[in-house]
C-alpha cells in the first residue's frame, strides 16, 4: 500500500486505519466496543434483543468503510476527500443530536466529536494542499518527497 502524498490524504488514511481497527474490535470483542461507547453490557440479553446483531453489522460496516478510506488515501482520490468532509459533518450533527436528546449516552458524543474533528482536519488538509500547489516553493516541497497535488484541486 502506498503512503498518502498529501496532508488531506493523511487525514483520510488515519481515519481509515482507525475505522478498520475499531470495526475489527467490534467483530472480535463486541463487549469492549459497547463499553467504549458507554453502553451497558448485561450478563445476559433478553429475548428479542438484537444488540449483538446490530453491533456485528455496524462493526462490519466500519471495517469496510475503513478499507474504502485507505484505498482513497493510497490512490489520492481527492473528490472522495471532499465528499467525506460534508458527510462527516452530517454524521457529527446526527450523532450530537442523539446525545442531546438522550437517545445515546453522553460518552457517545466522542464518536460525534471524532467525526466533526476529522471533517475539519480533512478540510484544512485540502486547503493546505491547494495552497501548497500554487505556492512558489511547491516545487521544492515536491522534491522533498511530498508528491504532487493535482492542479484541479488548487482552484477549489
Amino acid at each position: 500500500m502506498r503512503l498518502p502524498r498529501s496532508g488531506a490524504g493523511w487525514t483520510i488514511a488515519v481515519f481509515g486505519a482507525l475505522a478498520v481497527l475499531l470495526g475489527a474490535l467490534g467483530l472480535v470483542w463486541p463487549e469492549a466496543q459497547l463499553r467504549m461507547l458507554g453502553f451497558e453490557v448485561p450478563a445476559e440479553r433478553a429475548a428479542g434483543d438484537y444488540t449483538g446483531t446490530f453491533l456485528t453489522a455496524s462493526s462490519m460496516a466500519s471495517f469496510n468503510m475503513g478499507v474504502y478510506y485507505l484505498l482513497a488515501a493510497a490512490t489520492e482520490w481527492r473528490p472522495f476527500y471532499r465528499f467525506t468532509v460534508w458527510f462527516r459533518l452530517v454524521t457529527f450533527t446526527v450523532f450530537s443530536i442523539t446525545v442531546l436528546t438522550h437517545v445515546a449516552p453522553g460518552r457517545f458524543f466522542g464518536v460525534a466529536a471524532w467525526e466533526g474533528l476529522g471533517a475539519v482536519a480533512t478540510a484544512v488538509g485540502l486547503w493546505w494542499d491547494a495552497r501548497r500547489a500554487v505556492a512558489p516553493g511547491a516545487a521544492a516541497d515536491d522534491a522533498a518527497g511530498s508528491g504532487p497535488v493535482p492542479a484541479t484541486d488548487a482552484a477549489r
